[in-house]
C-alpha cells in the first residue's frame, strides 16, 4: 500500500522512515489505520525536512536507522522540537528519552498495542493544543495558571483509565520562598519565579507533559503515560535544573541557593476512580520532602 499517495484532509499525520526492509513492512502493515494518515521519508535526513514542511503529530523512529541521531536533530530545532518522537528499539533504554523521546515501542510490538499507544499520544498533543488555545496563562511566569489545573487533571486520569497507563503528578515548591520574597524586593522575587519556571518548563522533555503555576511559590507537573521510575527522573533533572540556576538565598537557614522540594505521587488509573487520589499524595508527598529539609524529592507508591 502506497502511504505517500494518500490524502485525507484533517486526519492525524505520522511521520517514518521506510527503509524497504521486512522489518519495516511488518510495522508499517501493523500500524495502518484509517484514523491517520502515515507519511514515508526514504533516510533520516529526509525525514528532517518533511519534518518541517509537513508539521506531522507524531513520528516514530527507529533506533536501528539512525533514530537517536534523528532524534537529536529534530529536538535542537525550533521548528520541529515539540512534535512528540517515538522510538522503536529492542530494549528499555533512558538515552532516547533523556535526548527528547516522548516514549520508546519495544520490538516486537503487537499491532494492537501499537495502535493504541499511537492512539493515546495523538489524542494526548490534541488535548495540550487545546489546551494552550484555550486556557489560562500565568501573567508573571507564562505558564499554564491553576484554575485549568483540575479540568487538566481530571481529562488524564479518563485518559489513563481508558488506555490502562500510569498517570503521575508532581507537586512543586521553592523552599523557604516566603522568607526570599520578605528578604529581598518583589522585583527580585518575581524574577526567581520568572527563573525557576523557565527552568522548569524548559527541562521537559516530552510535549505530553504540562507544566503549571499552582500557588505563590508552587508548581504542578502532569505526567501522562509516566510511572515512578520515569517520574524521579524528571523529578531529578529538574532539582538539578534549579541547583544550576545558581541563585542565592541567603535568609534561608536551610541552603545557600535557591532549591525546590518536589513531592510525587504515581497511579494507575481504575473505573470509577478519581484524580483526587493523585492530588492528595502528591501534595502529602510534597509535605513529606519540606519536613526532611530543602532540596528533596519524596515519591509515593
Amino acid at each position: 500500500m502506497n502511504f505517500n499517495k494518500i490524502k485525507k484532509i484533517d486526519l492525524a499525520k505520522i511521520l517514518l522512515v521506510n527503509d524497504g526492509s521486512k522489518q519495516n513492512k511488518e510495522f508499517l502493515k501493523n500500524l495502518e489505520s484509517k484514523d491517520y494518515q502515515i507519511i514515508l521519508a526514504n533516510s533520516g535526513d529526509a525525514l528532517l525536512q518533511d519534518a518541517a514542511s509537513e508539521h506531522p503529530d507524531l513520528i516514530i523512529l527507529d533506533t536501528e536507522i539512525d533514530g537517536y541521531a534523528v532524534c537529536s536533530k529534530l529536538k535542537s530545532d525550533t521548528m520541529t522540537q515539540n512534535i512528540p518522537v517515538l522510538l522503536h528499539t529492542i530494549w528499555d533504554e533512558g538515552k532516547g528519552l533523556e535526548i527528547g523521546a516522548i516514549d520508546y515501542l519495544i520490538k516486537p510490538c503487537h499491532s494492537r498495542i501499537l495502535k493504541a499507544r499511537v492512539k493515546n499520544y495523538l489524542t494526548f498533543k490534541k488535548q495540550k493544543e487545546r489546551l494552550e488555545t484555550i486556557s489560562g496563562i500565568d501573567g508573571l511566569t507564562g505558564l499554564t495558571s491553576r484554575y485549568r489545573f483540575n479540568e487538566v487533571i481530571e481529562q488524564q486520569w479518563q485518559q489513563g483509565i481508558r488506555g490502562i497507563s500510569y498517570l503521575s503528578l508532581m507537586m512543586i515548591e521553592i523552599d523557604d520562598f516566603k522568607q526570599f520574597n520578605a528578604g529581598y524586593s518583589h522585583a527580585v522575587a518575581d524574577d526567581c519565579l520568572k527563573q525557576v519556571a523557565k527552568a522548569l518548563e524548559n527541562t521537559i522533555g516530552r510535549s505530553t507533559d504540562m507544566l503549571f503555576r499552582y500557588g505563590v511559590d508552587k508548581f504542578a507537573c502532569i505526567l501522562p503515560l509516566t510511572d515512578k521510575k520515569g517520574a524521579l527522573n524528571i523529578a531529578k533533572r529538574f532539582r538539578e535544573s534549579i541547583t544550576d540556576l545558581n541563585i542565592p538565598h541567603a535568609h534561608s537557614a536551610k541552603t545557600k541557593l535557591v532549591s525546590i522540594s518536589q513531592g510525587i505521587s504515581t497511579r494507575q488509573p481504575y473505573p470509577n476512580s478519581i484524580q483526587t487520589l493523585l492530588i492528595g499524595e502528591s501534595a502529602k508527598a510534597l509535605l513529606d520532602a519540606r519536613i526532611r529539609g530543602s532540596n528533596q524529592i519524596v515519591s509515593i507508591w
